[in-house]
């Protein structure tokens, strides 16, 4: 028996648009549960939905456990304390703070962490949720481990365990894998070793960090070329996701607030640099997903880059070799969980543009009330088009 979700009633003033969220918040993951079994969200029967966008900690202790005995002694360690999953060395954390605060929010949930993939699709399942594609959590911490080959071989490991756990799964779930951005050998080999591990994409940092003499790496300068060339050639998706933003100030209340508001930043300055530093008329095969930063920057960016292609195109030293829709048209796809704003602008984005993700599990996610988010996409863009964002356009994007 199925019953259809029931949606808060748009009031009539637009300066109050209906809301999915009790006054009292949804509370932390942990103590949430799916609600979406036997209920009708409008989508068409058999529809496979897809969230575009999850998380999972790593649960087990994989570097130390498979580093060399020689280098067992600089391999990260992973535990378990005060309810989330760490990373660190020495017995020191390296995602204390805001970071190991919100892990706490949502780590014992039986399917959160890496120990128990058969529980992950159930409590996925429950949510209404039949695949998914699965971000690091605390394992970015390690983005910027400060020894390259150590870096790499972490890397590496992390790869083969996503790859084991979707092995695992029986097509539930996908995991991002991890490269070396900054030599472009080490780029070849960790491609060519994710694609035989069956990975489907992977994750490039916003940030990419600095290189043996202290200078910032700038991924559209002519240096980065090579490691744009062996990410083309390899022929998967690149995927960017926010979190890599903090405050540029102190904040003293709700910080982890604060720097969850201002973490779509960087999305900007990459999306620019694909545009204006011409990575994308240097590399025309390469695919880029933004995630979790939600769908409504896409049209004040491309507004904004026309006007400012307008503006200041006599001073270029690179000139664009398209209009900026095209590179958006053309490369892009973004990702959102709840986003009414964004899907009334859907026609400016793009429906083919777009992907559902819950964001399992954390803070932010739509575990819960799923099937209140999926009912919104079929409300806004009706059956056809929402089966394309909650279900076939990550699937194009991925090649699954």
């Amino acid at each position: 028996m199925t019953s259809q979700v029931s949606i808060p009633p748009a009031p009539s003033s637009p300066a109050h648009p209906p809301t999915l969220y009790p006054a009292e918040g949804w509370g932390a993951p942990k103590n949430r549960k799916g609600h979406a079994e036997g209920v009708n969200v409008g989508l068409p029967a058999g529809t496979e939905v897809f969230s575009a966008d999850n998380h999972i900690s790593v649960a087990d202790d994989i570097f130390f456990e498979r580093f060399p005995d020689d280098l067992k002694g600089q391999a990260p360690r992973i535990w378990y304390e005060d309810g989330a999953y760490m990373v660190g060395m020495l017995g020191k954390s390296w995602v204390g703070g805001d970071f190991g605060r919100v892990l706490m929010q949502y780590d014992d949930l039986a399917g959160a962490a890496s120990n128990d993939i058969d529980a992950r699709i159930r409590e996925l399942a429950e949510d209404g949720i039949h695949r998914e594609l699965a971000f690091p959590n605390a394992v970015l911490a390690l983005f910027h481990y400060p020894d390259k080959a150590l870096r790499e071989r972490v890397f590496r490991i992390y790869n083969e365990y996503m790859a084991d756990l979707q092995e695992r799964s029986n097509g539930h779930f996908y995991g991002v894998g991890l490269i070396n951005w900054w030599d472009p050998k080490g780029t070849r080999s960790t491609l060519e070793e994710l694609k035989a591990l069956g990975l489907k994409t992977f994750l490039l940092p916003l940030n990419p960090g600095k290189d043996d003499e202290g200078n910032i790496y700038d991924y559209g300068g002519a240096a980065m070329d090579a490691v744009w060339d062996e990410i083309e050639a390899a022929g998967l998706p690149v995927t960017h996701h926010i979190g890599e933003t903090p405050p540029k100030t102190p904040c003293e209340n709700n910080s982890v607030v604060v720097g969850m508001m201002i973490n779509v930043d960087s999305f900007r300055e990459q999306f620019a640099k694909y545009v204006f530093s011409g990575i994308l008329d240097r590399h025309p095969r390469l695919r880029i997903g933004w995630f979790e930063g939600g769908i409504a920057w896409v049209p004040t960016a491309l507004q904004d880059a026309a006007h400012m292609a307008a503006s200041y195109r006599h001073m270029f030293n690179h000139e664009l070799a398209h209009d900026v829709r095209y590179y958006w048209d053309h490369h892009m796809k973004a990702s959102f969980m709840v986003d009414p704003l964004g899907l009334r602008l859907i026609d400016q984005i793009g429906v083919e543009n777009v992907f559902w993700s819950s964001d399992y599990p954390h803070n932010e996610s739509t575990f819960g009330y799923s099937e209140k988010s999926l009912a919104t996409v079929v409300d806004a863009v009706g059956p056809e088009n929402a089966v394309k964002i909650v279900s076939t356009n990550i699937k194009k994007f991925l090649g699954v």
